[in-house]
């Protein structure tokens, strides 16, 4: 197959062969000009969607009334849009009817002017309508024309900016982030699976930090995520915690996630704290959070699903949250105990939570590297998952009647296998019969 680029030339180039206009546009064109490899090509052209569908024999209308057809080339799916303008947004995402017009109508319906530039694939002239190139050189993200109204047509705009401002390392111009800072409340009023998506994409397209500490700045957060803007000013201990309060704490953990972060360790990171504000209180004249893994867990559940993450999502944050603690336990574990925990699903992630926390606090990696080391000890040993000696036909051979008891005994078996007390068949067989000695 082909490479993206240049499947999606050619069909710029059928278009233009049938009479129309076409081009690269939005987020290809300024990745392109940044330097960085677009992960998707979109084509803008003067072809109505039906004259779309005549040139490609296999498209998909995913959003005809609005101008846009998918083309399916070689398997992969690359975004048709006739250029349009657009009437009033009466719902905060949708506009209530479009017009199909010119490539300067449309850049002018688009939300930042780094996004709203066109190139031409084939001599790479660039069409700039609204001064995205002077934006792109100068790290600006700014609105096409009155910011407010940009972001009254679709409030999700204003994620978008915090996004592509930390992910591109630009600052957000300052009409622009007035606009946000007065229109953050209605952030609200769109659904929350689509903030939900925003949220996942700042925390593992790079730039989280920045990313949170603009959500914040801008008065985003406090309506977007609540539990987490309620970290700010939480103040910890200085001998475990010298950073400062669980907000900065959280953001140092965001500092280490790289771009392409899983979306379960990048909530985890996030939200491995959350349960410190309800549970802070003063003892003895030190700051304490009993309890906060478990209450953060069931605020991590709550959260992931208003963001409408899947299952697996939020199970697997709930995992991490409720056990980000739990390593430092490690050392003094009984050998059963530590490997079983070892041997968890998830718990590669765990280790890379766990991490990111100590270096965010005390850089106390000690607990860390003794979790490593075993692992590595008793997994190259087979000693995590020793093979089962005896189960349920061999009890029965052995005399035991079928019930309730033989899930008591093989369990107390697999602890004496974790332990090393019992290493063979035979040792099995009698470590039952002296633990559980079957009836006369």
């Amino acid at each position: 197959m082909a490479d993206r680029r240049t499947v999606a030339t050619a069909i710029v180039e059928r278009l233009r062969d049938a009479g129309h206009e076409a081009y690269f546009a939005g987020g290809c064109v300024r990745d392109q000009l940044l330097g960085r490899e677009p992960l998707d090509f979109d084509v803008a052209t003067s072809a109505a969607p039906d004259a779309v569908r005549a040139l490609f024999p296999r498209t998909v209308p995913v959003g005809a009334q609005f101008g846009v057809i998918l083309v399916i080339e070689d398997g992969v799916p690359f975004e048709v849009a006739t250029f349009r303008s657009d009437d009033a947004y009466v719902d905060g995402r949708r506009p209530s009817r479009v017009h199909f017009g010119s490539a300067r109508d449309d850049a002018f319906r688009r939300d930042f002017t780094i996004n709203a530039l066109f190139l031409d694939p084939v001599d790479g002239q660039v069409i700039d309508f609204v001064g995205g190139q002077t934006d792109l050189r100068g790290g600006i993200i700014r609105a096409i024309g009155d910011a407010g109204a940009r972001i009254a047509e679709d409030r999700l705009r204003m994620l978008r900016a915090v996004r592509f401002a930390a992910r591109l390392g630009f600052q957000i111009e300052p009409t622009t982030r007035a606009a946000i800072l007065a229109a953050a409340p209605t952030i609200r009023d769109i659904a929350d699976e689509r903030i939900g998506d925003e949220v996942v994409k700042i925390l593992t397209e790079g730039g989280a930090r920045r990313g949170f500490a603009l959500l914040s700045e801008t008065g985003l957060l406090q309506h977007v995520l609540p539990e987490v803007d309620r970290m700010r000013g939480v103040e910890q201990s200085p001998d475990y915690h010298p950073e400062g309060d669980v907000f900065v704490h959280t953001l140092l953990l965001l500092d280490q996630l790289p771009a392409g972060a899983p979306e379960t360790v990048a909530l985890g990171a996030l939200l491995h704290d959350v349960g410190k504000p309800p549970c802070a209180a003063v003892h003895e004249g030190r700051i304490t959070f009993h309890g906060h893994p478990a209450v953060g867990a069931d605020m991590a559940v709550a959260i992931c699903q208003r963001l409408r993450r899947s299952r697996a999502v939020w199970e697997r944050v709930a995992y991490l949250v409720r056990n980000h603690l739990r390593l430092t336990q490690a050392p003094e574990m009984r050998l059963s105990t530590l490997k079983k925990m070892l041997r968890e699903d998830g718990f590669e992630e765990l280790l890379v939570v766990a991490r990111m926390d100590a270096l965010a606090s005390n850089r106390d990696l000690t607990y860390v590297a003794f979790c490593e080391r075993r692992r590595a000890e008793l997994s190259a040993a087979e000693a995590i998952r020793p093979p089962r000696l005896l189960d349920g036909d061999d009890l029965i051979a052995l005399g035991y009647a079928p019930g309730p008891v033989f899930g008591k005994i093989l369990s107390a078996l697999e602890e004496a296998q974790l332990e090393g007390h019992v290493r063979t068949r035979a040792e099995a067989e009698r470590f039952v019969a002296e633990r559980y000695p079957p009836p006369a």
